[in-house]
This record gives C-alpha cells, structure tokens and sequence, in this order.
C-alpha cells in the first residue's frame, strides 16, 4: 500500500502569509502522495467585518446563517483556497482546489437544531473517494476547502477538522495514511500558557482525563475527537503539530495512541 499524508492546516498558519509559505515549502517537501484540508476562519470573519455583515459564534464555534454561508463559500473555496492552490503551483506542485461538493467528495446532512441553531452547518454524511483516488495517483495535489453539500444543492460549512478525519478514515482503506492536524503550536499541551509543557503521546483516557480537569479546552476538543475517529477507522497516524513539526517529518508534537 502507498503512503499518504493528510495534512490540515488552519489557525495562525493560514492566515500569516510567512508561516502558510513556510508551510507550503514543507509541504512540497513531504514525499509521495498527499493531500492539503485548510481553515480559513479569521479571512472569513475579516471579510463579513467589511461587508457589514456580523460574526457569531458559540463555544469556538461558527453560526452559519444565509449572509454567512455566502461569505465563507466566497473566502473559503475562492480566496484561501485559490491562494494556496497559486502558491503549490509556484513551488512545483500541480495543485487542485476543491470543496466536497466537487467530485461529490463528502455530502453532510444540515446539523439538526437541538439547543443551538447553527444554521448551515454540515455534518459529514458519506464520502465518495474514487475520483480523488484517480487524481493523486496522476500525482495531483488535492487541496480541499471546509465546505460540504447536502446533494439537494446547497452547500455547507463545515469543520475543517473534520473533513479531514472522514477523508483520513476512508482513504485508509486504501492507502496508509499519516494525518498531521497544524497550527500555531508545538503539539497538545499540558499547561496551554507553556510552549513546552509538550504532551508527547496521547492516548484517548488521558485525553478524557485532561478534559474533565479543563487542561484541554475548547477547539482542541473537537480536533482530538476527530483524531481519535481516524485511528479508529484504520489511520496509520495521527499527530498534532506546528509547521517546524512537519519540517521533522512525522516524529514532532503530539502523536495520538489508541
């Protein structure tokens, strides 16, 4: 089976145009097959700020009404995502920008309203890989923007984290695939206000362990679930790291055990 890395990138590094070059460098640099998940929330916050339009968010979490939905297609699958695609392009990298509704990738239903409505959001229904499989093994470089579709025509914003554990989770059956999630910091941390209270393996009691103490808090939660869920469907690996961590290969941050 051939080696695949998911990577998703999305905080500070994808905003900073230094750190997404630096970034993009060492993705470049990664051998074999591989694929790019991007964020892109404080582009899109900036721009609804421009157009007058207001941000809402619960618990780290953004409410995607019609206006908002509008903005983030825009910013996700037409700025970022086209930025990034320009940029691999520039460094030798044949690079396609995609969002789930192309190829029919990943179709999420609207999350059902319970005690927040947070409007057009998708959660991951089902995920079509074939013609994703086609174009890396023509080694193009898919680069995949935070939106789904419901297949009723709509489009639906959609955690980027979690993009990329379903498309890590089913192209595990075909592949050994190593997700690295990278942001801003080294790795998961066991005192948030120290870079180097490092947690270097992590393994899902602990993780339970440090959630009900509040070490970990708020978006980490969502991505060390999502982590969690790709190990469980057959990823090889799975880390937590900043882009020097990705310049070691996959030997830096935070790795997840079962």
């Amino acid at each position: 089976m051939q080696q695949l890395s998911i990577i998703k990138v999305g905080g500070k590094v994808v905003e900073t145009p230094e750190s997404l070059q630096q970034l993009l460098n060492d993705f470049v640099a990664l051998p074999g097959l591989k694929v790019l998940v991007h964020g892109g929330g404080r582009s899109a916050t900036k721009v609804a700020e421009q157009l007058g339009i207001e941000t809402k968010m619960v618990e780290g979490r953004r409410i995607t009404d019609m206006e908002t939905l509008k903005v983030v297609t825009m910013v996700y699958a037409g700025l970022v995502n086209k930025n990034i695609v320009a940029s691999l392009q520039a460094k030798g990298a044949n690079a396609i920008g995609l969002t789930g509704a192309d190829l029919n990738l990943i179709k999420a239903i609207k999350r059902p309203v319970k005690n927040i409505d947070y409007g057009y959001v998708g959660d991951v229904e089902s995920v079509q890989v074939e013609e994703l499989m086609e174009l890396l093994n023509k080694k193009v470089v898919p680069v995949i923007a935070p939106l789904t579709h419901d297949g009723l025509g709509n489009m639906l914003n959609t955690n980027a984290d979690t993009m990329a554990s379903a498309l890590a989770g089913a192209l595990a059956k075909h592949y050994r695939v190593n997700l690295v999630y990278c942001f801003e910091k080294r790795g998961v941390l066991s005192n948030p206000n120290d870079d180097d209270a490092l947690i270097d393996k992590l393994s899902h009691p602990l993780f339970k362990q440090y959630q009900q103490s509040g070490v970990i808090a708020e978006g980490m939660i969502p991505k060390l679930d999502n982590g969690f869920n790709a190990l469980n469907k057959g990823v090889e690996k799975v880390i937590i790291t900043n882009t020097e961590g990705l310049k070691q290969g996959f030997n830096a941050g935070t790795v997840l055990v079962l």
